[in-house]
């Protein structure tokens, strides 16, 4: 009997592959219940105009019970977006990963929530903290405990 994690992966898979997803979001590769690798674009006008980044999702046993470990990739030329909640090692400073996680957010409303912040973002900027996070962070960001100054995300 397949895990509950796998199942529900294997049920948003089915229907990402038969609805597509929304503008400006891609499934780059879901070779496995493992990790999956969107690209994420904004649409329209914002200062992330004409970019394009990875997101990397990292499932364990307990999704969606438990958030996925989301971040940008960092890595063969890509780079994170420079923004007030992404550090540039890709790691992202997000309630919906963290505290605010909900079991009935499926992969791709953590993308359109990204393609949002990202489409709000007034000002280009590195998290304040961004060197001393970076030298310090574990590999998996949800093993970071984020405080979450506003409500923005």
């Amino acid at each position: 009997m397949a895990s509950i994690s796998a199942r529900r992966l294997a049920k948003e898979l089915r229907e990402i592959q038969a609805e597509g997803c929304p503008i400006g979001i891609s499934l780059l590769k879901a070779d496995d219940f493992a990790t999956w690798w969107f690209s994420i674009e904004v649409m329209g006008e914002s200062l992330y105009q004409n970019e394009a980044y990875t997101l990397q999702f990292r499932f364990d046993s307990q999704y969606p019970i438990s958030s996925p470990a989301v971040q940008f990739v960092v890595t063969e030329g890509k780079q994170a977006p420079i923004h007030p909640h992404v550090y540039s090692n890709g790691h992202i400073c997000a309630s919906i990963l963290g505290n605010e996680w909900s079991p009935v957010l499926s992969v791709v409303a953590v993308c359109v929530t990204l393609q949002s912040m990202l489409a709000s973002c007034k000002k280009k900027e590195r998290p304040t903290d961004n060197d001393r996070y970076v030298r310090t962070a574990p590999e998996n960001p949800k093993k970071t405990q984020f405080h979450y100054d506003d409500d923005t995300v």
